[in-house]
C-alpha cells in the first residue's frame, strides 16, 4: 500500500494550518475583558481615587493625598482593631488549612481508593458550598444557640452537661467555631481538586513503592504527595484569598460588631464598619482601608505563589 501524504492547506501567505488569528483570540477574550474591567478594575480605580479626597457625606470636600491612609492606621480605634482584625484573619486562615484542606486531602484520598459510592459523596460533600455562606451563618447560629439549639440539647441528653456553652457568645470558642463552620461549608472545593489532581497520578508509581516493601503510607507521603504540590499551591493561594477576604458568614455569626469582644472581628467586617458608621469621611477612610487589604491580599498572593512554585520545582 502506498502511504498518502496529507499536506497542510496553503493560502497565498503561506501555510495556515493551526494557526489562529489574532482577531479570534480578541473575540473569544472581549467579553471576559469587558466583565473584568467593569466589575474589578473600575471599582479598584473608582476606591483609589476616593481614597484620595476628604468627604463630607456623599460629597468630596478637598484632596487629601495620603491623608486618609494616615487617619485610618493612626486614629483610635481603627489603629487598634486593624491589629487585631489582621491577627484573626491569620488564624482563620491556619485553622483553614489545618482543618479544611487536610479533611479534603484525606476525603480525597479515601474516594479515590474506595471509588464504591464516589459520585454520592462527592454531590455531599459539595453541596453546602453552593449555599450562601449568609444563609450557612444563619442556620448555624440557630444550631449553636444557647436556649433552643439542638447541639447542646443533644450534649444535655448525652449527660456532657459540662460541654455545653454558649458557642458563639464565648470568646474562647468563638474563632474555632466560626473555623470549623468555614470547613464544614467548603471541604468539597478542596477536596474535588485533590481528587483530580490524584486522577492524574498513574497508578504504576504507588505500585512499584508497594513492590519495593513501602507501606501505603509511606507510598503515598513519598511518590504521590509530592505529585500533588501543584494541586497544593492552588488550593494554599485560594484559600488564603477567601479567608482574607472572609465577611457574610461571620457577620452572619457575629454581627458587624465580630462577637464577644471582637473575638471574630477581620478586615471586612471593619471595612464594613468603617463604610457605614465611620461618620461624614466614611467614603475616603473606607477606600483607603479597601485599597490597603487589596495590597495585602494580592502581594501576599503573589509571594506566596512564587514561593510555592519553587517548592514544586525542588520536588
Amino acid at each position: 500500500m502506498i502511504a498518502a501524504k496529507v499536506r497542510p492547506a496553503r493560502s497565498r501567505g503561506g501555510y495556515r494550518a493551526g494557526r489562529v488569528s489574532l482577531g479570534w483570540i480578541a473575540t473569544f477574550c472581549l467579553p471576559a475583558l469587558v466583565l473584568y474591567g467593569m466589575f474589578v478594575v473600575v471599582p479598584l480605580v473608582t476606591a483609589f481615587s476616593y481614597g484620595l479626597f476628604r468627604w463630607e457625606g456623599i460629597r468630596p470636600a478637598e484632596f487629601a493625598g495620603l491623608g486618609n491612609y494616615q487617619e485610618v492606621l493612626t486614629r483610635y480605634p481603627l489603629n487598634e482593631e486593624i491589629p487585631a482584625a489582621l491577627w484573626h484573619n491569620l488564624l482563620f486562615f491556619a485553622g483553614t488549612m489545618a482543618i479544611q484542606n487536610t479533611v479534603g486531602l484525606g476525603l480525597a484520598v479515601l474516594l479515590y481508593r474506595n471509588p464504591r459510592g464516589k459520585r454520592l459523596f462527592q454531590t455531599v460533600f459539595s453541596l453546602p458550598y453552593l449555599i450562601s455562606p449568609l444563609i450557612v451563618g444563619y442556620i448555624w447560629s440557630l444550631l449553636l444557640s444557647p436556649t433552643f439549639g439542638p447541639i447542646n440539647f443533644l450534649l444535655r441528653t448525652a449527660g456532657l452537661d459540662a460541654w455545653a456553652r454558649p458557642w458563639l457568645g464565648d470568646p474562647d470558642t468563638a474563632l474555632p467555631v466560626l473555623i470549623l463552620v468555614n470547613a464544614w461549608q467548603w471541604i468539597g472545593g478542596p477536596m474535588l481538586i485533590f481528587l483530580a489532581a490524584l486522577g492524574g497520578i498513574p497508578r504504576e508509581l504507588e505500585e512499584a513503592a508497594a513492590m519495593d516493601g513501602a507501606s501505603k503510607f509511606r507510598a503515598f507521603w513519598s511518590v504521590r504527595f509530592p505529585l500533588l504540590m501543584p494541586a497544593v499551591g492552588v488550593i494554599t493561594v485560594l484559600t488564603f484569598i477567601g479567608c482574607f477576604n472572609l465577611f457574610d458568614l461571620v457577620y452572619a455569626l457575629g454581627g458587624s460588631d465580630g462577637g464577644p469582644s471582637g473575638a471574630m472581628d477581620v478586615l471586612g467586617l471593619l471595612y464594613y464598619r468603617t463604610a457605614f458608621e465611620g461618620g461624614t469621611n466614611s467614603i475616603g477612610e473606607s477606600s483607603a482601608l479597601a485599597i490597603m487589604i487589596f495590597v495585602v491580599v494580592f502581594g501576599v498572593s503573589v509571594a506566596l505563589e512564587r514561593f510555592l512554585r519553587r517548592r514544586e520545582v525542588r520536588m
